[in-house]
C-alpha cells in the first residue's frame, strides 16, 4: 500500500513537472530573423508620351504627396488651355443676347397694346411675338455655348495637367531613370519608396502557426550599426504554409515618422510569450 502511494505521488509529480515544463516552454519568447523593407515602392511615369522638360528631384530626395516631380514639354497644351479659358470667360455674346431679348420683349409689349387698339394689323403683332421668341432662343443658345466653352476649358486644363508628373506618396526617391530631353512613353521616370511606416517581413516556423495574431506587438532590433529596439505591430499573419520550407510569412509595421530607420536592414524580431 505504501509502495502504491509513493508510486502515485511520483506519477503526479512527474506530470506536474512535465506540465510546468510545457508551460515554461510556451511562455518563452520567440525570436526570429526579419528584414526591414519600405512600406510601398512606386515607379512613377507619365500618362502621356512626350519629351521631358524638367526633372526636379534626384536619388535620395524627400518628396511629399502631390509634389511636382517632373514635367513634359507642354507649350501647345498650355496655349490650348489659355485659348479655352478665354472662350469660357467671354460674356459679350451672353450680354448681347440678353440685350436683344429685352428689346424684343419691350417691342412686343408695345405692339400688343397697339394691336388691342386696332392701330396695327395682326401680321405686325405676330412678327413682334416671333422676334421675341427668337431672341429668347438665341439667349438660351448663348448660355449653352458658354457652358460648352467651360467644359472645353476643363478638358484643356486636364490635358495640360497630364504633362506634369506628381508624387503619389510621401517618401524618398530611390532611383531616377530619365533626364530632361529624353523621350518618355511607357517607361518609369522615377522610383519612390514610402518609408513611414516600414514593413518587417518575417518567416516563422510552422510550429508556432496560429500563435501569432494580427495586432500583436513585437520588439524589432535592427542589425549594427543602427541597433536599438523598436516596437512593431503584426498586420499580416499568413494562413498558408510554404511546404518546401515549413514556414509561413508574418508582416509587421514600424512607425518611422522621422525616417530614423533606413529600409533594407536585417533585424531580429522578438515576439512575446506564445501559447
Amino acid at each position: 500500500m505504501k509502495m502504491k502511494l509513493v508510486l502515485g505521488f511520483c506519477v503526479v509529480m512527474a506530470a506536474a513537472a512535465a506540465l510546468n515544463s510545457q508551460v515554461s516552454m510556451a511562455a518563452d519568447p520567440v525570436e526570429l530573423d526579419g528584414l526591414i523593407e519600405p512600406y510601398l515602392i512606386v515607379k512613377v511615369g507619365s500618362s502621356v508620351p512626350g519629351i521631358l522638360e524638367t526633372v526636379k528631384v534626384d536619388r535620395g530626395a524627400l518628396v511629399k504627396k502631390g509634389q511636382v516631380l517632373a514635367s513634359l514639354q507642354s507649350k501647345v497644351e498650355r496655349a490650348n488651355m489659355e485659348l479655352a479659358r478665354a472662350r469660357a470667360e467671354m460674356k459679350s455674346t451672353l450680354a448681347a443676347g440678353q440685350a436683344r431679348l429685352d428689346y424684343a420683349q419691350r417691342r412686343q409689349q408695345r405692339m400688343e397694346e397697339l394691336f388691342k387698339k386696332k392701330v396695327i394689323p395682326y401680321d405686325d403683332m405676330d412678327e413682334s411675338r416671333t422676334n421675341s421668341k427668337l431672341a429668347e432662343m438665341e439667349l438660351a443658345e448663348a448660355v449653352e455655348n458658354l457652358g460648352l466653352a467651360a467644359l472645353e476649358y476643363q478638358r484643356a486644363l486636364e490635358v495640360f495637367r497630364r504633362m506634369t508628373i506628381s508624387s503619389p506618396i510621401t517618401g524618398v526617391v530611390m532611383e531616377r531613370f530619365l533626364s530632361p530631353g529624353e523621350y518618355v512613353e511607357d517607361q518609369p521616370v522615377l522610383k519612390l519608396a514610402q518609408i513611414d511606416p516600414l514593413n518587417v517581413e518575417v518567416f516563422a516556423p510552422v510550429e508556432i502557426f496560429g500563435s501569432i495574431k494580427v495586432g500583436m506587438q513585437a520588439k524589432v532590433r535592427p542589425e549594427a550599426p543602427i541597433g536599438g529596439t523598436y516596437t512593431a505591430k503584426v498586420v499580416i499573419a499568413d494562413r498558408v504554409i510554404d511546404a518546401a520550407s515549413g514556414t509561413f510569412s508574418i508582416r509587421l509595421e514600424i512607425p518611422n515618422p522621422k525616417y530614423q530607420l533606413p529600409a533594407g536592414l536585417k533585424c531580429r524580431v522578438l515576439f512575446p510569450s506564445v501559447r
